[in-house]
């Protein structure tokens, strides 16, 4: 599988999982969604990767409309899950674990990529 169809693959199970804790809210009574949405690994890696993700100037920041780079701050961002995931070890589900694996190495490679276009 080529790194751009990977990077595909890991956008749309995040995707998914994010719509799916969308849709889970809706169907959560009145008072239950006031406390908002579960705090699951999948939702919270998801978070992180999208954090990433605007750090390496791949997504615009929500807050600023603007895709900026910041490599020391993806770089900071790549290592704090590379230390979960070594943290974590033994103690995720295998889907858990395989999500985790997936979203480190992409954003890795993005990181290296970014860095190779820098110079």
């Amino acid at each position: 599988m080529t790194e751009r169809k990977e990077s595909e693959d890991l956008k749309k199970r995040v995707d998914d999982s994010w719509k799916e804790a969308v849709e889970k809210e809706k169907k959560a009574p009145e008072g239950a969604r006031e406390e908002g949405l579960e705090a699951t690994f999948g939702l919270f890696i998801s978070g992180l990767m999208m954090e990433a993700l605007v750090a390496l100037g791949e997504v615009e920041n929500p807050l600023t409309k603007k895709s900026d780079l910041n490599l020391n701050h993806a770089k900071f961002l790549i290592d704090t899950r590379g230390m979960l995931q070594d943290k974590t070890k033994n103690n995720l589900t295998k889907e858990e674990s395989d999500m985790l694996e997936s979203i480190l190495y992409d954003l890795r490679m993005r990181f290296v990529n970014k860095l190779s276009i820098q110079g």
